[in-house]
């Protein structure tokens, strides 16, 4: 149906990462990514088998009935379904904070300006940071965040090299590093943040260490 979008899953949890963590937020998951990052953790989000239609009025008006008033926007990747844009604008007119978690392939000039959006960077350890869009970074407002998962030191000195470049601490505050647990102890990760004197967020996966081992739901 033209007003239907696919999710994978909706639900109520604590935000777990960026500026937001700790607060309690609805999650709608939407089905489908255009990328295969090595360390991705929500690769069931990408199953078609998973998806089912779900009416966008209908999920605008769960939530500001609700007395949480933050919608966080993830998947897979949102940007890839077109009523993802409608959606964003009917959760604003309903006084909700909404966030837009996106990989940062996709141009976001279409987004409304109010929605904080999570502009996820990819870096070579991913094995996709070809796909990045930087012209992005040029439409950043100083509510939105960009995030680098790191999984080695070469992730880490990319970090760096793109923050610097596109003088990213000159649009937002908000400069969020990620550790891949798997990959690197997060207080390697620290120290080398704490060296450089380097101007940015550990940003740690709260969520994972409240519910260790769950993907979905979380």
């Amino acid at each position: 149906m033209k007003d239907n979008i696919s999710i994978v899953e909706k639900y109520i949890s604590i935000q777990g990462e960026t500026t937001f963590a700790g607060r309690p937020a609805h999650f709608i998951r939407l089905g489908g990514c255009n990328l295969a990052c090595k360390y991705c953790d929500t690769k069931f989000s990408n199953d078609f088998r998973n998806f089912k239609e779900v009416s966008i009025f209908e999920l605008a008006n769960e939530i500001s009935a609700s007395l949480i008033k933050i919608a966080v926007i993830t998947g897979g990747e949102p940007l890839l379904q077109k009523n993802t844009f409608p959606l964003m604008e009917m959760l604003l007119e309903k006084r909700i904070t909404v966030i837009l978690e996106t990989n940062g392939s996709l141009p976001i000039q279409k987004v409304p300006g109010k929605v904080v959006k999570i502009i996820d960077c990819k870096c070579p350890m991913s094995g996709e940071e070809q796909k990045m869009k930087f012209a992005n970074f040029a439409l950043l407002k100083g509510h939105d965040q960009v995030k680098f998962v790191i999984s080695g030191r070469k992730d880490y000195d990319y970090c760096k090299h793109i923050v610097d470049k596109y003088e990213l601490y000159k649009k937002t505050e908000n400069i969020l590093l990620s550790p891949v647990i798997s990959r690197i102890n997060p207080s390697s990760l620290a120290k080398w943040m704490i060296e450089d004197e380097f101007y940015g967020i550990l940003n740690l996966q709260l969520h994972r260490i409240i519910w260790p081992g769950k993907r979905k739901g979380v």
